[in-house]
């Protein structure tokens, strides 16, 4: 017998459709940004208000300002030469999501590892709510564990899941 269910997917529930075309608009342009390493005048892109919603390692940042300068400028301090490939990207009215790889040259200090030189690979997934043309919500999972192996760093002291030829 079946029980009682949570509600499922109730943010994009009433979605408007008719909205699909500026929400990917909005996003291919932060996208470039982004990949200009543009800092100052992202808020072109996003709500001075805007939630950043990052797992650990990330953590969440309330409004611009704080992204800018509890994410966005370390991160790009960490990582020269960086570049965001996005390998999919799904648009439906204000709802946007994208996979992919920023490939990065390790310049500076990141999670207490002194800067390596090493060219690396920092896998993500970003989900993204826009309103009024400006990102207002960005959900972020980063792929911490498997950056910090491409540093020299075993998180999963010799216990990793990767898969094993019998």
């Amino acid at each position: 017998m079946k029980g009682s269910r949570p509600v499922q997917a109730e943010l994009s529930r009433d979605t408007d459709l008719s909205k699909t075309d500026e929400t990917r608009s909005v996003i291919e342009a932060m996208i470039d940004g982004l990949n200009d390493h543009r800092i100052e005048d992202v808020g072109e892109f996003f709500a001075d208000d805007f939630r950043w919603m990052g797992n650990q390692g990330c953590g969440t940042k309330h409004g611009l300002r704080e992204f800018q300068d509890n994410w966005q400028r370390p991160f790009q301090d960490a990582f020269h030469d960086k570049i965001c490939i996005d390998e999919a990207r799904l648009f439906m009215g204000e709802w946007a999501a994208a996979f992919g790889r920023q490939e990065a040259t390790h310049g500076g200090e990141f999670m207490g590892v002194p800067a390596t030189g090493k060219r690396i690979e920092i896998r993500y997934m970003d989900f993204w709510k826009v309103a009024d043309g400006r990102i207002t919500d960005n959900w972020v999972m980063v792929d911490f564990p498997n950056v910090l192996a491409q540093l020299g760093v075993d998180v999963f002291r010799g216990h990793g899941w990767e898969a094993r030829d019998n």
